[in-house]
């Protein structure tokens, strides 16, 4: 048994990643300024974050087409029995239901669409995951009742500096992002049936990342040893600092450092960050 993974660019999964796990990738695109962008292509997320700094239009993001879908999946099929294809959360994106509606167009090859439920690096560890039972043979079917079975252990929490670039591009109610605002907290978030909703409201950043730290250490508690990430929106250095740290405390805990591109930064802003976890 032969099953290829598919995924797509919000995963931030490196070019090395990408290659060492045999994973295919199709991206989403960025609109800044009329001209679009396709991230992990044709922009890097420090050239975004560079552009759009101060810009007066706010950067739109698309989704791939399903003809994009469609291509790659009949390529596919040429060499493999299945395709496990996981993508970013269906409650802020079309992008996993464009996957299912171009597997329902594909006849040479039985595609299994994976709602991740989370985005970013979050969604990597998932993709990883599937890499690693193909690699094994694994059925597609095998591997998604695997990665249904880990979505019980994912948790995940994103700081954000400015809620208005989720209210912007309508990932977050105007309401929650006015209150933010006023009283200038450093909102806690966190995926809740699929979209980002708030967590708490934490008066300062530092406290804010204390608070997500409890919750680490809670799931340490649980699960035992984790797989974890810290994501960063173009603020690497304080990312990494922090994530240093959570290694010295949190021994049984794997971290892996990774960024918000230029479609989840779109929604974020620069400076958000973000942890998430899920069981080793």
């Amino acid at each position: 048994m032969k099953t290829a993974i598919v995924t797509d660019s919000t995963a931030y999964l490196t070019l090395e990643e990408r290659n060492s796990y045999n994973v295919h990738m199709i991206p989403l695109s960025v609109n800044i300024e009329g001209t679009f962008y396709d991230e992990e292509i044709d922009i890097t997320a420090s050239e975004f974050y560079d552009r759009v700094r101060g810009a007066a239009e706010f950067p739109k993001t698309t989704q791939p087409s399903v003809g994009k879908f469609v291509e790659l999946y009949e390529t596919l099929g040429k060499d493999y029995d299945e395709i496990v294809t996981i993508h970013l959360s269906s409650g802020i994106s079309g992008t996993f239901q464009g996957a299912v509606q171009a597997g329902a167009m594909v006849e040479s090859v039985n595609v299994h669409a994976f709602d991740s439920e989370v985005a970013a690096y979050l969604q990597g560890f998932y993709v990883k995951e599937a890499a690693k039972l193909a690699s094994k043979g694994a059925s597609g079917e095998q591997i998604m009742t695997h990665l249904n079975d880990l979505k019980d252990t994912m948790d995940d929490y994103i700081i954000v500096d400015d809620l208005q670039h989720l209210q912007r591009g309508g990932r977050l109610s105007a309401a929650a992002a006015l209150i933010g605002g006023l009283l200038q907290v450093k909102p806690i978030l966190t995926f809740q049936n699929k979209v980002i909703v708030p967590f708490e409201k934490i008066r300062t950043r530092k406290k804010a990342l204390r608070r997500v730290e409890e919750q680490l250490a809670s799931a340490v508690e649980k699960h035992g040893a984790l797989q974890a990430t810290v994501i960063h929106a173009n603020c690497e250095e304080e990312a990494r600092e922090w994530m240093k740290s959570l290694e010295t405390a949190y021994p049984t805990v794997d971290f892996t450092l990774s960024y918000f591109g230029p479609v989840i930064g779109t929604h974020l802003g620069e400076g958000a960050m973000a942890m998430g976890w899920i069981k080793k």
